[in-house]
C-alpha cells in the first residue's frame, strides 16, 4: 500500500495493493490493523455510506460542525473528482483545497480527517462511491458551503453541475463562519 500526503495536513491519497489476473482483481479495501499503521489513520469508523450519482452531479461542499466526520472514500464504479477544503481560520492552509481523481479503475482512496469540508463531482455516466465515516451522520449538525465560493476558487472540472436544491442554496464559507 502506498500513501501520498497532500498539501493539507492529514489528507491522504491511498493506493491499496491490487492483485490482478485474468479472472479479475482483489483488493483489501480496509483493514483496521493495516490502516492503523498508516500515519493519521488510527481511527474508528462508525458508519459506511454508498452513494450513486449520475453524470455531472456535484455533491457538496459538506461537513458537520460539532461532531466532524473523518472520511475514507473510494469509487467502486465510475469516475469522480473529489475535493477536501481546509475551513479552519486558525490553520496555515485555511481556504486551500486539494482535488484528486478517484475511479473504479485506479482504486485510489482519499482519507479526509475530521474538520475539512468535502465534495465531489461525477465525471463519468454514473459513479458509485463508498465511504467510511468516523462519526454518525447528524442532519442537524451538517452545514454546506457553496461549491463555487469565489474565495475558495476550486477548479472544478465541470461548469454546469447538477445540484440538489439544498446545495444550490449553500452559503459562502465567509457567511458560514459569521454564523
Amino acid at each position: 500500500m502506498k500513501v501520498t500526503e497532500t498539501d493539507l495536513a492529514g489528507v491522504l491519497i491511498i493506493e491499496p495493493d491490487v492483485f490482478s489476473d485474468d479472472r479479475g482483481f482483489f483488493i483489501e479495501s480496509y483493514s483496521r490493523r493495516r490502516y492503523a499503521e498508516l500515519r493519521g489513520l488510527d481511527v474508528e469508523f462508525l458508519q459506511d455510506n454508498h452513494s450513486h450519482s449520475s453524470a455531472n452531479v456535484l455533491r457538496g461542499l459538506h461537513m458537520q460542525r460539532r461532531r466532524p466526520q473523518g472520511k475514507l472514500l473510494r469509487v467502486v464504479a465510475g469516475h469522480i473528482w473529489d475535493v477536501a477544503v481546509d475551513v479552519d481560520p486558525r490553520s496555515p492552509t485555511f481556504r486551500r483545497w486539494v482535488g484528486t481523481d478517484l475511479t473504479g479503475e485506479n482504486h485510489l482512496q482519499l482519507y479526509i480527517p475530521p474538520g475539512y469540508a468535502h465534495g465531489f463531482c461525477v465525471l463519468s455516466d454514473s459513479a458509485d462511491v463508498e465511504y467510511k465515516c468516523t462519526q454518525l451522520y447528524d442532519p442537524k449538525d451538517e452545514i454546506g458551503i457553496a461549491w463555487n465560493d469565489p474565495d475558495l476558487a476550486i477548479a472544478w472540472p465541470i461548469t454546469a453541475p447538477r445540484l440538489s436544491e439544498r446545495d444550490r442554496r449553500n452559503p459562502t464559507l465567509a457567511d458560514v463562519l459569521r454564523n
